[in-house]
Order: C-alpha cells, then sequence, then structure tokens
C-alpha cells in the first residue's frame, strides 16, 4: 500500500532552519507532482509548495523566498528547506502526491523563542 512518510519536524527559534523529508512507498514516484501542504490549529490545511516531475518549483506567498522544496526520485523522497521561520509557520506539515488522496502522519513544527 501507499506510504509517506514525513519527518525532520522539531521546535526551532524564529529565524532559524529545518529540512523536512517525505519518503514514499508502494507509488511510482517519479510519476507524481509533490505538494507540501501545512495545517496550523484552527486553520485550513493550506498548500505551501509543488514541485513538477520535471522539478518545476511553485510557491504559496507567504513562504516565497524562504522555502525550497525539491526530491530525489532515486530515494523516491521529496524535501522542503525551509528557512527564516517565522512564528506563523508553525504547523503539521505533510507532503502529498498531487491530485490523490494518499497523506502521511505529518510532521510538527513549532517556531516560538
Amino acid at each position: 500500500q501507499v506510504q509517506l512518510v514525513e519527518s525532520g519536524g522539531g521546535l526551532v527559534q524564529p529565524g532559524g532552519s529545518l529540512r523536512l523529508s517525505c519518503a514514499a512507498s508502494g507509488i511510482f514516484f517519479g510519476f507524481y507532482a509533490m505538494d507540501w501542504y501545512r495545517q496550523a490549529p484552527g486553520k485550513q490545511r493550506e498548500r505551501v509548495a509543488t514541485i513538477t516531475t520535471g522539478g518545476s518549483t511553485n510557491y504559496a506567498d507567504s513562504v516565497k523566498g524562504r522555502f525550497t522544496i525539491s526530491r530525489d526520485n532515486a530515494k523516491s523522497t521529496v524535501y522542503l528547506q525551509m528557512n527564516s521561520l517565522k512564528p506563523e509557520d508553525t504547523a503539521v506539515y505533510y507532503c502529498n502526491p498531487v491530485n490523490t488522496r494518499y497523506w502521511g502522519q505529518g510532521t510538527q513544527v513549532t517556531v516560538s523563542s
């Protein structure tokens, strides 16, 4: 079956950095564009970044210039490098193969001093 395992979250001070990973199995990873989403308490899940099968990227305005999405098809893994983190980035982060209902358990990111 399809599994998505997100990791790399944690507690970080404002201005800090984290690198999230999402390892996929049970799908042909290279066929899918991949999204990173996040959901903060009391808020709807929002798309943060997308990477296509060809490596083109797209970002939400709120993270543009601070976050970078990348992928390693050989490892069936998508990454999210997050720099200059702000308290408003606090959320559970999820990866998602575009146009599928596959979700992992998410990884918690908390930005606080």
